[in-house]
């Protein structure tokens, strides 16, 4: 079964400086993660008039949890987890999983 890291980034100081690095730097840290099969990144929208909860969210899909795990333990994975005070000051949730295909 498939496992996956969502990550949660809460809203920064700057918008600006935070998509910028994140586009340029820590996406393509990410991006080189070994075992990744899947890399999704929405910026959620404004609803009903009010800010959306997150700046952003990333899914990470792997084909299991060994090779998650595998990942992030790596030179790959660390940079990325390392990287994260570079921008994401402001804070991050991340939960990990199984994730399966409903539709």
């Amino acid at each position: 079964m498939a496992f996956q890291l969502i990550v949660l980034y809460n809203h920064p100081e700057s918008a600006e400086a935070f998509d910028k690095h994140y586009d340029e730097t820590h996406a393509p840290l990410a991006a080189r993660l070994p075992g990744l099969r899947s890399y999704t990144v929405t910026r959620p929208a404004a609803a009903g008039g009010r800010p959306p909860a997150y700046h952003l969210v990333a899914v990470l899909t792997f084909d299991d949890e060994a090779a998650f795990g595998a990942a992030m333990s790596g030179e790959e994975g660390k940079a990325a987890v390392a990287d994260l005070a570079n921008f994401a000051g402001a804070g991050t949730t991340m939960l990990t999983g199984p994730a399966g295909v409903v539709v």
